[in-house]
């Protein structure tokens, strides 16, 4: 079985960065590919915009042969190139589904909904294996019924021919620079060797946590989805609550638990910033807090409690615990957020030493933090530069997990 890849919401190419190993940029501004893992499609398409810089910055250092720039919602699944693995980071949403009004046996899901189109590609192209990625939350949406959604996504998987294990990874655990928490989904054919290798409730050896190892598991439990008709009595009936950060689902049969992870040494923002000033110097007097602004700045981090007042009428205190000012240099960036760069409880305000001022951090250091090549960005406006880091995958996760991930494809033959 050949390494052919299809990334969908490709962004800035999160996942070829990470399944190729790419580190550095030739001279006419095109990624220099270290892997054996050919790309034979991508979409990526923000609604709303009317340049599209992650699509751009995608061409530039990809090539823009075989990349779509269409609505994912328009393209004809069935044009899209076959492929053995299927990678993409997609939101969290609704997933919640209903009969379809046209034909009151068919069900659909709410529509805008990007899961909806990853299922339309499983369709139409059956790729024997998936990799996705997705905010932890995920696990435990929505509020209002704990572990629905992602009840739902695996339901799905099950009912066309798919076994799925799942893992919560924070980077900054596993000696990357950033403390970023994300669910990494793997969903294979059960018809594959590598289905019918999987021990379907032992969780230290899953594909994951072979990768990532555990100090720990706790919390051991056991979901029967067979209970349940369709994904739509899922959708609507669905009530064992939130999902634990590792599991495996084989044939409808879900093992989870909560998992420790084995620590590993830091990797420090204050080591991100000396290699970021090593190799690559600017003027950085956009990026200095002047004085007057510092109060904001402090009040930003600091705690609060604020009378709010609901639509109702409802008075309630909305309360905020304190953050670091400035950043601890001695541990990992905490999570980027699409914010960052801008005057914000969220975004990073640094000490530098260097040059005896705070300041915001530059955009090459937000890469490098992601992971990225220094200046894989740099096609696009500072602000947006900012904006699809924030929006971005820790590269070094997929990094990590290649070596074996190839191995599991190779082992189809």
């Amino acid at each position: 079985m050949e390494l052919t890849v299809a990334e969908l919401f490709a962004g800035v190419g999160g996942f070829r960065v990470g399944l190729n190993r790419i580190q550095d940029i030739d001279a006419n501004g095109r990624a220099i590919e270290n892997g054996d893992w050919r790309f034979v499609w991508a979409n990526q398409f923000e609604p709303a915009k009317k340049v599209q810089h992650a699509f751009d910055c995608y061409a530039t250092r990809f090539g823009s042969e075989n990349h779509s720039n269409e609505d994912i919602h328009l393209v004809e699944k069935t044009s899209i190139p076959n492929h053995s693995l299927l990678v993409g980071g997609f939101p969290c949403q609704d997933y919640s589904v209903a009969r379809s009004l046209s034909n009151e046996q068919g069900i659909e899901g709410k529509k805008g909904v990007l899961f909806w189109d990853i299922k339309d590609v499983l369709v139409a192209k059956k790729p024997p294996f998936v990799l996705l990625e997705n905010v932890d939350r995920l696990l435990k949406s929505p509020a209002s019924r704990r572990g629905r959604d992602f009840a739902v996504m695996l339901k799905t998987f099950d009912e066309l021919g798919y076994g799925v294990q799942w893992r919560v990874l924070n980077a900054g655990d596993y000696g990357m620079p950033q403390k970023r928490k994300r669910v990494f989904i793997f969903a294979y054919l059960k018809s594959t060797k590598y289905a019918n290798a999987v021990a379907s409730d032992e969780l230290t050896t899953s594909f994951f946590n072979t990768v990532f190892p555990l100090q720990e598991i706790s919390t051991l439990a056991e979901i029967d989805l067979n209970a349940y008709e369709d994904i739509l009595a899922v959708s609507n009936g669905f009530s064992e609550g939130k999902f634990f950060d590792s599991g495996i689902m084989n044939n409808g049969r879900v093992v989870h638990a909560d998992v420790l992870a084995k620590q590993e040494p830091v990797y420090s923002l204050a080591e991100v910033l000396q290699n970021a000033a090593q190799l690559y110097s600017e003027d950085m007097s956009a990026y200095i807090v002047a004085n007057e602004r510092l109060d904001k700045w402090k009040y930003l981090k600091g705690s609060k409690k604020i009378e709010r007042r609901a639509r109702n009428g409802h008075v309630y205190i909305y309360s905020e615990g304190t953050m670091a000012f400035p950043e601890n240099l001695d541990v990992p960036a905490r999570t980027m957020l699409t914010s960052e760069g801008t005057q914000n409880r969220s975004s990073h305000i640094i000490f530098d030493k260097r040059i005896n001022r705070y300041r915001i951090l530059r955009p090459v250091e937000c890469e490098m933090i992601q992971m990225f090549p220094p200046n894989w960005t740099d096609t696009m406006p500072t602000r947006t530069r900012y904006f699809v880091m924030g929006n971005a995958l820790v590269t070094g996760i997929v990094s990590r997990l290649e070596p074996l991930l190839k191995r599991i494809i190779l082992n189809e033959d």
